[in-house]
């Protein structure tokens, strides 16, 4: 599980070309709603070992925020081989991002 949302993200091509489970996270690192969810984070994420995690720093101008239409943070889209499964806003419980990870990781 990935701590900082990055500057740098993938391209969007990457993404959909991926292969396995996969969630992208959309978010701030001074955003409050993004800490706050970043406990039930780590509470859901504990055990999804083969999710592939890209927490990417949204906001104007950021074209694969865009892409995915993201309009609130954090944003957490569970993909698996590039399709979109499930998507969760603004969570606040493990239990509500952990109904996207049993989407794509069994």
């Amino acid at each position: 599980m990935k701590t900082s949302y990055l500057a740098e993200a993938p391209q969007r091509a990457e993404i959909d070309a991926s292969k396995g489970p996969v969630l992208l996270e959309f978010g701030a690192n001074w955003c409050g709603h993004c800490m706050a969810a970043q406990p039930p984070l780590e509470q859901a994420f504990a055990g999804a070992g083969s999710v592939t995690h890209y927490k990417v720093e949204d906001g104007p101008g950021r074209p694969l925020g865009r892409s995915f239409r993201v309009k609130l943070w954090p944003t957490f889209i569970f993909l698996l081989d590039g399709e979109e499964k499930a998507r969760v806003v603004r969570p606040l419980r493990a239990e509500d991002l952990s109904v996207g990870f049993a989407q794509i990781d069994p």
